[in-house]
């Protein structure tokens, strides 16, 4: 199922998404002459980084504008209209990578599963998304924002923020071998000027507000602003409150390295808390 995104508003006001994390296409290591998966490309900034590396790269997303932006902006790369929960894809990738993309897919073991058949034996995992107590402050304010002014009750929450356990055990049930997996917290820049909290919201929140009408919706960001501001606005800008889940597994096979796994008393894949190195997002 396709779902579109405003692409020229996002490749204006989301460039922090693909310009932070470059430590996480460090883990990812992408090499010459690789295959490698782009789940999630967007407009397809990522994508092209990795190309340059000399990997042959395919990038899909489930919007149509993101898409259709990416073919422009990079028109010797590949880029394809997919979603990850329709893929059947050929297993001959030799890694997959996503950036901000898996926590908008609220069935993540059926994602887990196509990801893990369209790598090679030995092909790895790398990706990052909102991991649990992602934008907690925000989102908590625009559901009090949304009792106050008597919208509808929000049914399905639209994103899907796991813990590190959580997500490694998930991967393992699906055949992964699970090298680390982290949770840190990331406060991230949303923009600049003071409507940017606003601007955030209606491009990243809209399953939230697309269902109010424009008297109340207005209602409502106005007052998730004010309820945030003393959290948020710093410095003369506003700051989410990112934590980030960064994972990398295997699909084992001859080709894959050995590695380590250490235990936690009581077993389990080892996981750390932390920040990891003040380059990513």
């Amino acid at each position: 199922m396709t779902t579109d995104w405003d692409a020229p508003g996002y490749e204006s006001r989301g460039a922090f998404v693909w310009e932070m994390p470059a430590d996480l296409l460090d883990l990812l290591g992408p090499a010459a002459d690789e295959r490698i998966l782009d789940v999630g490309c967007g407009t397809g900034h990522l994508a092209a980084r990795i190309a340059e590396c000399g990997a042959d790269v395919l990038g899909i997303d489930a919007s149509p504008s993101m898409v259709e932006l990416a073919r422009r902006n990079y028109p010797g790369l590949r880029f394809e209209l997919l979603d990850v929960l329709e893929m059947r894809l050929p297993s001959e990738f030799d890694a997959v990578f996503s950036n901000a993309t898996l926590h908008w897919v609220i069935r993540p073991e059926e994602a887990a599963a196509r990801i893990f058949d369209a790598l090679k034996p030995g092909g790895r995992f790398v990706a990052e998304l909102g991991g649990r107590g992602n934008i907690a402050k925000i989102v908590t304010a625009l559901l009090a924002a949304r009792e106050e002014g008597n919208a509808p009750a929000v049914v399905e929450f639209p994103w899907y923020f796991p813990g590190a356990e959580e997500y490694s055990a998930l991967l393992e049930r699906r055949g992964f071998r699970v090298e680390s997996a982290r949770l840190f917290p990331r406060p991230t820049p949303l923009g600049d000027g003071e409507g940017a909290l606003v601007d955030w919201l209606e491009m990243f929140s809209r399953p939230l507000l697309e269902d109010l009408a424009a008297p109340l919706r207005a209602e409502v960001l106005g007052a998730v602003e004010r309820r945030l501001r003393p959290a948020l606005y710093r410095g003369g800008r506003w700051e989410g409150d990112y934590v980030r889940l960064r994972v990398k597994a295997w699909k084992d096979g001859d080709s894959s390295p050995p590695l380590p796994r250490p235990r936690r008393k009581g077993g389990g894949v080892s996981t750390t808390v932390g920040r990891p190195s003040a380059r990513g997002r």
